[in-house]
């Protein structure tokens, strides 16, 4: 909503908006542009003459939604708003999947900016390259983070059905959302109807073996499609590794070299900052994006050398006494594992990885995803699992049924007192959770600062 808002104002209408507990870096952001933001669901601050974008946090109930109907005010949703207001002349290229969206669509944004088509985007965090979340651009195409969230209150089909990409990457396909969704199967019916709306003459990118993607293309794809494979990913050997059209290989277990095979044989390597197996997939994807707007493979590595990442994913905050604190938005337990998975292949020395993870996301609230937390964490050298209020399922067991060393906690203070306590120069402080986590991030970079909680 924050991004729909930067596009709204830099096509011209005059923009405000109201949302509880915004945290950086999109309340930075918005403040950053000027445009006002009040807390809390006042009605009073619903103009008559206004159209109201209503986002899918929403719900019957609430005070703004409640006077809004009442009052016979104007309103869409905001995936309508996008749809009709900017994308309906552009090339869409939309990023989907339960991981990784952010990142790929970073990245094709950045691969298109390079290569000096100026994208428009929207992207559901900040790309380092670009210092926001979203602009209207001044050329033909348009990246967007394709979400399978539903739309809003009066609208319960996925927000990506709005967008009608002509290309379409497809990261992954799990469980997730289980605040909407009964099942993994409800999810790929949304993505069926995605792929319902990309045109024949365009191009579907997913990897060459998921078998929740599998099933979800069998539905019905009227679109070409060329499979992702990253090479190497395996510490026993490559021999299970699948082909794809697009292939990554690995040329160190970190994922910070590796090579490109495009389809057509030509290849070349990249040495680059990110780390980790996943995000070689992302760029993989990517890449393949770019070719089929007219970027040369090659075009588009030597760009990726200079992609800055993304805010909040493995992002380095600071490095106090030695320590390395990370922020990453961390909302599902693969999300969870890969992250520590790249961060272990990628540490030198007697360095730790401590993991500070706060379960927030809908989901993840639900005790969903309870079974495979423990499983997550396993490449982590100490878990400090912060118990939030209200989450009403009991973190005991995951500690429990997990290997590495671990507690919960229910208090800031606390984690952070015990973080001190433990942390030493080289070691990796990983703070994980998809929410602002009760501030913890400067407090505990001025904590190890100044030695004192």
């Amino acid at each position: 909503m924050g991004g729909l808002a930067l596009l709204a104002r830099e096509r011209g209408y005059e923009v405000a908006g109201c949302d509880a507990n915004v945290y950086p870096p999109m309340s930075t952001q918005l403040a950053e542009q000027g445009i006002s933001l009040d807390e809390g669901y006042d009605p009073a601050q619903l103009p008559a003459d206004a159209t109201i974008v209503v986002g899918n946090a929403l719900s019957r109930g609430n005070p703004c939604v409640e006077a809004m109907l009442n009052r016979g005010l104007s309103y869409c949703s905001g995936p309508q708003w996008l749809a009709e207001h900017i994308l309906a002349s552009q090339w869409v290229i939309a990023a989907s999947g339960t991981h990784g969206k952010t990142t790929v669509s970073s990245m094709i944004a950045w691969l298109l900016e390079d290569a000096g088509y100026h994208p428009g985007f929207l992207i559901g965090g900040v790309p380092g390259n670009f210092g926001l979340s979203a602009r209207c651009g001044g050329g033909e195409y348009f990246v967007v983070e394709a979400d399978e969230y539903d739309t809003a209150f009066f609208d319960k089909r996925a927000k990506f059905v709005h967008y009608r990409p002509r290309t379409l990457v497809i990261n992954n396909l799990e469980f997730d959302h289980a605040d909407i969704y009964p099942d993994l199967a409800a999810i790929q019916r949304q993505f069926h109807h995605l792929l319902r709306c990309v045109p024949g003459n365009g191009r579907v990118l997913s990897p060459a073996a998921s078998d929740a993607i599998e099933d979800t293309l069998a539905m019905g794809c009227w679109t070409p499609r060329q499979t992702l494979a990253v090479e190497g990913a395996h510490e026993t050997g490559s021999s299970s590794d699948p082909e794809g059209d697009w292939c990554a290989k690995l040329l160190n277990p970190s994922g910070t070299h590796w090579q490109l095979r495009a389809p057509d044989g030509s290849e070349g390597a990249l040495q680059w900052a990110l780390q980790g197996r996943h995000n070689v997939a992302n760029a993989l994807a990517a890449i393949a994006a770019a070719e089929h707007v007219g970027i040369a493979p090659e075009t588009a590595l030597r760009a990726l050398g200079q992609f800055s990442g993304v805010r909040r994913r493995l992002e380095l905050l600071g490095e106090p006494r030695g320590v390395r604190v990370y922020d990453d938005f961390a909302h599902h337990p693969t999300a969870i594992s890969t992250t520590l998975e790249g961060m272990a292949a990628n540490r030198s020395g007697t360095g730790r990885i401590f993991a500070l993870i706060e379960p927030r996301s809908n989901t993840m609230r639900m005790g969903q995803h309870q079974a495979a937390l423990a499983g997550s964490v396993a490449r982590a050298d100490r878990v400090y699992w912060y118990q939030p209020p209200g989450l009403d399922w009991s973190l005991d067991e995951v500690v429990a049924a997990g290997e590495a060393p671990a507690a919960v906690y229910d208090s800031i203070d606390t984690i952070i007192a015990a973080v001190l306590a433990e942390a030493r120069e080289g070691d990796d402080v990983v703070i994980m959770s998809n929410g602002s986590f009760a501030g913890i991030h400067q407090r505990l970079l001025d904590a190890l600062d100044g030695g004192v909680a």
